[in-house]
């Protein structure tokens, strides 16, 4: 006899499909049904554990999830539209950008977002009135919204332009590749003006 099955979702949210990449869903059939919210308005906190994005859509190579994920949101119906506010908190691993070693940075990252339906098939080319919110506009389909792409979406817009361990990071030699953040080498450092690359070849090219 089979006990009843470990559901790692709460209500309003629709499990992993197998054979696909999708692995959280927020059913908006579901909004105000469970004593939640209203029948316009729900909301959401849920932390959803590292190993919950392991091989989803959402996966990147730019940062590894270091912590459990925190989201909070307020999902409000308008129409065929949805108002989704809230934030997202976490700590992301980077790799450095001077000394490749992974580092972790804390995320804590708020949103307003639009949800609309998916375009139909066939209308993806047709020209669409371009709304003042546009770049906070986001769509969903099958009546749900997708939390990993949507956390995701957060979190590459929370990275910093230039990823750093520490702002002293030394980073590798240049010659070596030695972390001079952890040890010295003998190497001594080169240093060439661009402007005079072509007189250094001219001398070189004479002495041979």
């Amino acid at each position: 006899m089979h006990g009843a099955p470990d559901s790692r979702y709460n209500d309003g949210f629709l499990p992993a499909r197998k054979g696909t990449t999708v692995t959280m869903r927020f059913d908006l059939r579901q909004l105000g049904r469970k004593g939640s919210g209203t029948l316009r308005d729900e909301h959401v906190d849920r932390t959803f554990q590292p190993a919950e994005f392991t091989g989803s859509i959402v996966a990147d190579e730019e940062y590894t999830i270091a912590a459990p994920v925190h989201l909070v949101m307020d999902v409000h119906k308008d129409g065929e539209a949805y108002r989704v506010t809230g934030r997202v908190q976490t700590r992301l691993q980077l790799a450095c950008g001077r000394c490749l070693e992974p580092f972790e940075v804390p995320i804590d990252s708020p949103f307003e977002l639009r949800y609309v339906p998916e375009p139909a098939a066939g209308t993806e080319g047709e020209e669409r009135e371009v709304a003042e919110d546009d770049l906070t506009t986001a769509f969903y389909k099958e009546d749900a919204i997708d939390l990993g792409e949507l956390m995701h979406e957060q979190f590459v817009l929370a990275l910093p332009m230039k990823p750093l361990c520490s702002e002293a990071c030394r980073g590798l030699c240049a010659q070596c590749g030695t972390n001079l953040n952890k040890a010295t080498c003998d190497c001594a450092p080169e240093w060439t003006d661009p402007r005079l690359a072509a007189l250094k070849h001219l001398v070189k090219s004479q002495k041979e």
